[in-house]
């Protein structure tokens, strides 16, 4: 058997599993397997991030920048855009199939065990993202790896990574999603995220609510952690457009970092680098060391966020953004004016319906000249005809497709018709994944012929 053909069959038996929108704070269970595997999580050391959004891109930077010291990295991200693999990677690349087939061959029998034990107390067997959890951090001992970073999966305290205790606990901005899961307010949800502030950890932080500083600030001195936020100990202090990303100055916790190059387009990116930058301090150094010019440039150089404005045609121009929330929305409408020179945007715009729908189309579809209304592959979507309702009532012109392909091709035909036409795909991650596939399928950088 093919090590493809391993690996597949891993991803269909974890999807034969509870699915990621299935979660109980029930953190134990996870560690009851790793307890049995002689907890993995702890051979290495880890950086744990958390927040609303930003924090994969944010995880991304961090992983770039500890692997240009010359260290051994781990990356755990969610979710993934075209293949599962994609979830965890070595050294900046998706593992290999033989990789993550050895290790569901190491587990195995003892996720049998944890859910026999599961049964006999009459508790739902281990779920997907739990197993997934488990795997990574098994890959990453069996590497091995000299650094984790990871990314949470939901909240914090109860999450599954939190069986990993973070050497340095960073944070994203937090904002309201997963309302039902995490509570209704900011500090509700930052309570919940604060939970991965272990003993003497280094607490990094982007700038927050009041109400999520204020939480932030509790958790760290009831731990003994140091606290450094953005705007405070650290920050951005200037940030300039440049070709195919942008030239960002830094004020990090233990040096001054001027114009340094980020391929990444977008504000919030820049300030996703400041925290990076502020955490891997935090990790190398203990905050004390400025990092060195050529590390700063490696790493950020060589920082991707696929899914996260991505470039993905030219002529006409189609970027790719899995905004998948209202503070998301609102960072890549900011982008979109910010970073291109465009005069109108055709946003191709596809959401699941658990998400706040409305509040995503309230937030892009005035951005938009024309919108392109389709669904994600996914049980999950809303109904295209709901999305062009709620862009009805805002005025812009929409119509509806029955899928992407027949989306992109509308929207990139619409965008051909002038040159200060652009595209953007926005709305999913899955929908961004499926995107990025597409694209690369029918060769949009090859420009549109019709």
């Amino acid at each position: 058997m093919s090590d493809r053909t391993r690996a597949d069959a891993v991803y269909a038996a974890l999807l034969e599993r509870q699915g990621e929108r299935w979660v109980q704070p029930r953190v134990e269970r996870t560690r009851r397997v790793l307890e049995l595997l002689d907890d993995p999580q702890r051979t290495y050391r880890v950086v744990h991030v958390t927040g609303t959004n930003g924090k994969t891109s944010t995880s991304r930077i961090i992983e770039s920048l500890v692997r240009a010291h010359g260290l051994r990295t781990g990356l755990f991200t969610s979710p993934h855009l075209e293949r599962f693999t994609e979830r965890v990677m070595i050294d900046g690349e998706p593992i290999a199939d033989g990789a993550i087939a050895d290790a569901w061959d190491e587990i195995a029998p003892i996720v049998d065990l944890v859910d026999a034990e599961l049964a006999a107390s009459d508790e739902a067997p281990l779920t997907f993202f739990e197993l997934l959890t488990v795997l990574a951090f098994v890959a990453f001992a069996d590497a091995p790896v000299d650094v984790a970073v990871v990314e949470v999966g939901m909240g914090g305290a109860w999450d599954s990574t939190n069986t990993a205790d973070g050497d340095v606990a960073v944070f994203a901005p937090i904002d309201i999603d997963h309302a039902d899961r995490l509570g209704e307010t900011i500090a509700e949800i930052a309570a919940v995220k604060a939970g991965i502030i272990k003993p003497s950890a280094a607490v990094v932080s982007a700038q927050q609510d009041a109400a999520a500083a204020s939480v932030l600030s509790d958790a760290a001195r009831r731990a003994s952690a140091t606290l450094a936020t953005e705007g405070e100990q650290f920050g951005l202090l200037d940030q300039k457009l440049a070709v195919g990303g942008q030239l960002i100055t830094v004020r990090g916790l233990a040096g001054t970092y001027p114009e340094l190059y980020l391929p990444l387009y977008g504000a919030h990116q820049g300030h996703n680098a400041a925290l990076a930058i502020a955490a891997v301090e935090s990790l190398i150094g203990g905050a004390t060391q400025a990092l060195a010019d050529d590390v700063l440039a490696d790493g950020l150089g060589n920082a991707t966020s696929p899914g996260r404005l991505q470039l993905v045609g030219v002529a006409p121009t189609v970027l790719v953004d899995s905004a998948h929330n209202p503070h998301g929305a609102r960072a890549l409408v900011t982008a979109l004016g910010d970073s291109f020179d465009f005069d109108d945007w055709g946003l191709v715009l596809g959401t699941f319906g658990d998400k706040d729908v409305a509040g995503i189309v309230g937030t892009l579809a005035p951005a938009a000249a024309h919108v392109f209304a389709t669904a994600p592959e996914s049980e999950r979507a809303e109904d295209p005809d709901a999305i062009a309702d709620l862009v009805d009532q805002i005025g812009t012109p929409v119509t509806v497709h029955r899928d992407l392909a027949e989306a992109a091709d509308a929207a990139r035909a619409w965008a051909a018709a002038s040159d200060r036409r652009a595209v953007i795909i926005a709305g999913s991650v899955v929908l961004a994944g499926e995107a990025v596939a597409l694209s690369a399928a029918e060769d949009w950088k090859a420009g549109y012929n019709g």
